[in-house]
Formats: structure tokens, C-alpha cells, sequence
């Protein structure tokens, strides 16, 4: 399954929630790589855009709320 279409069913408080687990599990691995560089450091990339991913869903949720 994409990671889109596991977003899509997901309600808004468990978008956020897992918003805020992913910005904290980002920020501990920038920590860790900054002590010990990380075997896989694609990691960090993933992670940012896994967090882009679930911006872009909130707010299409959002603007269609408004229409």
C-alpha cells in the first residue's frame, strides 16, 4: 500500500499525532547523526518527506473543509 492512500484513511487527530512523531523521531536521528554519523543517512530524507507528506494531506483536508 502507498503511503498516500495509508494517510488518506487515517482521521485528522492520528494525522497529527503521528505529525508529531515523526518531527520528534526526525529530530533524534539528526542528534544520533550528529554524535555518530549514520550508517543510512537517506533515513533523514525519508523522514522529512514522510512529515511533507502529511503537511500536503492536513491542509487539503483542510481547504476542502472551506469550500
Amino acid at each position: 500500500m502507498k503511503k498516500q492512500e495509508e494517510l488518506l484513511e487515517l482521521s485528522d487527530k492520528d494525522l497529527k499525532e503521528r505529525l508529531d512523531a515523526e518531527v520528534v523521531s526526525l529530530n533524534q536521528l539528526r542528534i544520533n547523526h550528529t554524535i555518530t554519523p549514520l550508517d543510512n543517512s537517506g533515513s533523514i530524507k525519508e523522514k522529512r518527506r514522510n512529515i511533507a507528506r502529511i503537511h500536503t494531506e492536513l491542509r487539503a483536508r483542510e481547504l476542502k473543509k472551506q469550500q
